[in-house]
């Protein structure tokens, strides 16, 4: 079992920084949850014979310790020979240790790299980092021919370029999801030049039958004075455009505009305060004092003025 351990453990200090790059790089939990039904069962199906293979390989070194052992009774003269673990960690792991303080060790002595009575023994490479040099070599020779020889494979500029590319799906995906999600409690009031002139788009198509084009009232009340029915803030103007007051006519646009729309339309109205319409109706409603700095009669009156 201690050996089974030992094998484990030494092959863990080669897979675990690979496992742990490919986990962070990949997300790999965001990719289960993407996957369906199918993929799911695939997957399953495929960790299933991933561990009967594990197991297998371990009932089979079992089965060859177990062998060993046998033999071993059976023909006392093997029994001083070395098992195939120690044959194998001589050759692959360690290589032939000596003992320490022997003659073959006095002869490592490496005399001229003597500090302060310490001298430096002139040591092998263990089997182990060989092979892995060996190996970083050859990958290196296949790596440097597939990509720069051969021209397969993107080059790093490409790749670069791909996760801006990708990067910036994602960044309209989450743009879009928070966009959708716009209610009563989480809009804001956007004073960018594109959603006001969007607001007022939406406003002259849908608002100006009751409200007059320039905000003065008709129908509906005047939406360029400091009175407010329902209150002035961004978030009861959206949620008067979301509901509407259907007792009084004004009618839900939930159904008609997005909540994208709709934050601008109201961000739009908001910029009308301050505003000298042409037919001004009389004041509804109650004095409306923001909390907040919404937009002033001198920054509304500027917007609107760089809107039109």
């Amino acid at each position: 079992m201690k050996k089974l351990i030992a094998i484990f453990s030494f092959l863990s200090l080669f897979a675990s920084p690979v496992w742990a790059q490919s986990a962070e790089e990949s997300n790999w939990y965001t990719q289960l949850q993407a996957m369906d039904s199918s993929q799911i069962t695939i997957l399953a199906i495929l960790g299933v014979v991933l561990f009967v293979i594990v197991l297998l390989l371990i009932l089979m070194i079992y089965l060859m310790n177990f062998m060993s052992a046998i033999l071993k009774k059976e023909n006392p003269e093997l029994a001083n020979e070395p098992s195939w673990w120690e044959s194998f960690k001589e050759r692959f792991v360690t290589g032939k240790m000596d003992d320490v303080g022997g003659k073959a060790e006095k002869a490592k002595m490496m005399q001229d790299h003597s500090y302060d009575g310490i001298t430096e023994l002139d040591n092998f490479m263990p089997p182990w980092l060989q092979w892995v040099f060996v190996g970083t070599m050859v990958f290196a020779v296949i790596y440097f021919v597939n990509y720069t020889v051969l021209g397969n494979g993107p080059t790093g500029v490409e790749e670069y370029e791909e996760e801006l590319r990708l990067e910036a799906i994602a960044a309209e995906y989450r743009k879009a999801n928070m966009l959708a999600s716009i209610d009563e409690s989480s809009v804001v009031f956007d004073q960018s030049a594109g959603a006001l002139n969007a607001g007022k788009t939406i406003f002259q198509n849908n608002c100006a039958a009751c409200h007059a084009a320039d905000g003065g009232g008709g129908v509906g009340p005047n939406l360029t004075d400091e009175y407010w029915l329902h209150g002035g803030s961004i978030q009861e103007v959206f949620k008067v455009v979301k509901y509407g007051v259907v007792e009084k006519g004004m009618i839900p646009w939930q159904d008609q505009l997005s909540p994208e729309e709709m934050q601008q339309v109201s961000s739009f109205i908001l910029t009308l305060v301050g505003t000298t319409p042409a037919n001004p109706k009389e004041p509804q409603g109650e004095l409306f004092s923001p909390a907040a700095p919404e937009p002033t009669v001198t920054d509304s009156t500027t917007v609107v003025a760089s809107i039109e």
